[in-house]
C-alpha cells in the first residue's frame, strides 16, 4: 500500500506505541489525525497533541491535533468532522487509546473499572463506529485495535480480571467488525507485542525504570502496524496479530535494535 495522502486517525497518538505509528506512517507521506485527550505538558507523561503534529509534520506527513476524549460520542463526532473537512476521507482508524489498572477484583474501584470499559470497550467501539461510513468509501480501508489476542489461560484473569476483559474486548469488536464489515473490503485486526513496551504506563504505573530496561521501544510495535496497514484489506482481516511474528513473516528475524537495553533481558508482556 502507498500511504501517500492516505488518512490515519489514531487515539491516544500524542505519545507511545500511538505516537511511534503516527510517525511512521506519517515518513511515508500519510495524514496523521492525532486524537488524544493532552492539550498541556504533563512532565510524567510527556507530549500533547501539538507537539505529537509538529513530528508528524517533521517526519514527512501531513498532521490535524483534535483534542478528543473517546467517552464522549460530542468529541468523537468532531475528530469525524475535522477529519473530513481537513483531508477529505478516512483510510485507516487505529484504536490505540486504552486506561489500564492491573487489580484483583475487591481493589478495582468502580470508577477505575468505569474508565478501563469507558475508553477500552465503550470507546473503541463508538470511534470505530463513527468512522466506518467514511472508510466505505476508502480503496483499502484499515482498523486496527491496539489489543491482545484472546487467551483463556486462567493466569491472565486470576489478578487483574477488570482489566483483561476489557481488553478482550477490543479484541473481540476487532473480530466481529472483520466479519461485519467484509463486503464493504473493510479490514479489522489486532496487535499487541510479545514483550513490554517502554511506555509511559510502563514507567509509571508498572514496572519503573527495571521493567523499562527490559522493554523493547515503540518502533517495533509501529513497524509492524505498518506492515499489516499496507496489506489489501479485502484478504488480510480477522487476524490477532504479535509484532514479532508479523516482523518475520517479512524477513526481519533480529530485533536487537529495538531493545531499550542493548542485549538485555526482555519481559514477555501481559497475554502472551
Amino acid at each position: 500500500m502507498n500511504f501517500q495522502n492516505k488518512t490515519v486517525i489514531i487515539t491516544g497518538a500524542s505519545r507511545g506505541i500511538g505516537k511511534a505509528i503516527g510517525l511512521k506512517l506519517a515518513a511515508a507521506g500519510a495524514n496523521i489525525v492525532i486524537a488524544s485527550k493532552s492539550v498541556e505538558e504533563n512532565p510524567k507523561l510527556g507530549g500533547t497533541i501539538f507537539s505529537a503534529a509538529a513530528a508528524m509534520e517533521a517526519a514527512g506527513g501531513k498532521a490535524l491535533a483534535v483534542q478528543c476524549d473517546i467517552r464522549f460520542e460530542d468529541q468523537i463526532q468532531n475528530v469525524i468532522d475535522q477529519t473530513l473537512q481537513t483531508f477529505g476521507g478516512i483510510d485507516i482508524l487505529i484504536n490505540n487509546a486504552s486506561a489500564i489498572t492491573l487489580t484483583p477484583t475487591e481493589k478495582t474501584e468502580p470508577k477505575r473499572f468505569d474508565l478501563m470499559y469507558d475508553i477500552n470497550v465503550r470507546g473503541t467501539f463508538m470511534m470505530s463506529r463513527a468512522c466506518i461510513p467514511a472508510l466505505k468509501n476508502s480503496t483499502n480501508a484499515h482498523i486496527l485495535n491496539l489489543s491482545p489476542p484472546i487467551n483463556m489461560d486462567m493466569k491472565w484473569f486470576t489478578n487483574h480480571l477488570a482489566y483483561t476483559i476489557s481488553k478482550y474486548n477490543m479484541t473481540m469488536i476487532a473480530l466481529g467488525l472483520s466479519a461485519e464489515l467484509k463486503k464493504y473490503n473493510i479490514a479489522a485486526n489486532t496487535l499487541w507485542p510479545r514483550t513490554t513496551i517502554a511506555t509511559a504506563a510502563v514507567n509509571n504505573l508498572l514496572g519503573g525504570e527495571a521493567l523499562m530496561k527490559m522493554s523493547r521501544t515503540t518502533d517495533i510495535v509501529a513497524d509492524a502496524a505498518f506492515y499489516i496497514l499496507s496489506k489489501a484489506a479485502a484478504t488480510c482481516s480477522g487476524n490477532s496479530f504479535i509484532d514479532e511474528d508479523v516482523l518475520a513473516k517479512e524477513g526481519i528475524t533480529d530485533f536487537a535494535k529495538y531493545s531499550v537495553v542493548p542485549g538485555g533481558n526482555l519481559y514477555n508482556d501481559l497475554f502472551v
